[in-house]
């Protein structure tokens, strides 16, 4: 997911358009910010680490910042980066050069890429934003050899925090962009349609799931 500019893809006869507010919580300084975030990238490498993969797609990657952390993990396995198209993007895909790393623009929500053809696909804090999850999650699967990685907001904890701080109230503390709600509960029962549900983990305050796909 992006730290700055979070993005929608778009779904048929629909613009993508630039979503989402413009809080860096991975650069944050803030002592409370810092210390969810830490949890929640342990949280995401634990995951990564028992999917054991050899090569990874990452949907909604953003500037790339944790698309460049798992690849460090990855050595030298094959890492692919996708979004949607925004200029802003171009310098920080540059700055997260890697052997490994290739950064691809997006145009709609079907993915480019052949099925069985990533070990691992993921999607983090992305899910919240798209116009179709249903469609996006299909189509993760399809492109996945074994394994789903995908996080989102907890519902409805997220709103009530946001508005515990007094943030968003107006929208009933919905960050911008949050098209879609899930509920722990509703998030499982999404990616339980396209795989196996093999780990479910609530790093506060988000649904975080590896899911095993195709049986595979």
């Amino acid at each position: 997911m992006t730290s700055t500019t979070e993005r929608a893809p778009a779904t048929a006869g629909q613009p993508a358009v630039p979503t989402g507010n413009t809080y860096d919580k991975y650069g944050s300084t803030n002592p409370i910010v810092r210390r969810l975030m830490a949890t929640f990238q342990r949280t995401l490498d634990e995951l990564f680490a028992q999917a054991a993969p050899q090569s990874l797609l990452d949907v909604g990657c953003g500037e790339g910042i944790l698309t460049a952390r798992l690849a460090a993990q990855l050595g030298s396995g094959r890492v692919v980066g996708v979004d949607l198209e925004d200029p802003k993007l171009a310098a920080h895909w540059a700055a997260h050069r890697r052997a490994n790393i290739q950064f691809l623009t997006l145009q709609d929500p079907t993915l480019p890429f052949a099925e069985n053809e990533f070990d691992l696909v993921a999607a983090i804090e992305v899910l919240e934003h798209v116009p179709d999850p249903e469609l996006t999650v299909a189509e993760m699967a399809r492109v996945a050899r074994s394994h789903l990685l995908v996080s989102v907001p907890r519902e409805p904890l997220w709103r009530l925090l946001n508005l515990a701080r007094g943030a968003y109230v107006r929208e009933l503390g919905n960050t911008p962009g949050h098209v879609n709600h899930f509920s722990r509960r509703a998030f499982v029962r999404l990616l339980a349609r396209h795989g196996t549900v093999i780990e479910t983990r609530a790093p506060f305050p988000w649904t975080m799931l590896l899911v095993r796909v195709g049986g595979r």
